[in-house]
């Protein structure tokens, strides 16, 4: 902790550091919280992919049962042939944003395969979707958490160690300068005395 001088001067910095701390700490906590709304937002929309991805498994494992016994290669039937990402500001903090996603479908003969491959094939495009968009929002919900920890470490540094601090600042050169200005009293009073009695002898 660096040495504040105890002067009027450094009374009236400190008083300005003050209020500058006590008016931006609102406006910290406020972007703490809406960041954790955010976040709270993109949980939601995770769960909610992630879910979709459960419902479209269970899906399939009802509407396709013969799946499971037909020796048919299903593994390279739909894969992303792109991936467009774009960024947007929300609050400050750069998120990923999906501008596109191209799925490629493999070619398979009609008489090759059977008839509810292509039953299968919706459900695994719309599955890979959904599986993009979780991963998607596993990343913005690590950036929005970063921002929450660095906004919560200034709301911190401004509550439980700038303002208490200038105000104990504030009350030393409080108690310095009432203390001084006592003491030139009493000298001055001192000084009058002597040269009361000086001219009285």
């Amino acid at each position: 902790m660096s040495r504040v001088s105890l002067s009027k001067a450094s009374l009236a910095k400190q008083n300005q550091a003050l209020r500058t701390y006590e008016r931006f700490l609102p406006s910290l906590d406020l972007k703490r919280r809406q960041l954790m709304a955010e976040r709270a937002k993109e949980m939601a929309a995770r769960d909610a992919a992630l879910r979709r991805i459960d419902a479209l498994r269970e899906r399939v494992r009802e509407t396709l049962p013969m799946l499971a016994y037909h020796e048919v290669a299903v593994e390279d039937l739909v894969r992303v042939r792109g991936l467009r990402l774009g960024e947007e500001n929300l609050l400050g903090v750069r998120l990923p944003r999906l501008d596109g996603l191209d799925l490629e479908r493999a070619d398979y003969g009609l008489l090759t395969k059977p008839h509810w491959v292509d039953s299968l094939l919706e459900l695994l495009a719309e599955t890979l979707h959904q599986r993009v968009l979780a991963d998607l929002y596993e990343q913005r919900i690590a950036e929005l958490d970063a921002a929450v920890r660095k906004v919560t470490q200034r709301v911190n540094l401004f509550d439980k160690v700038l303002i208490p601090r200038t105000r104990e600042n504030i009350k030393r050169i409080r108690v310095y300068l009432s203390d001084a200005e006592r003491a030139a009293i009493v000298r001055s009073k001192i000084a009058k005395n002597k040269r009361l009695r000086e001219s009285l002898a």
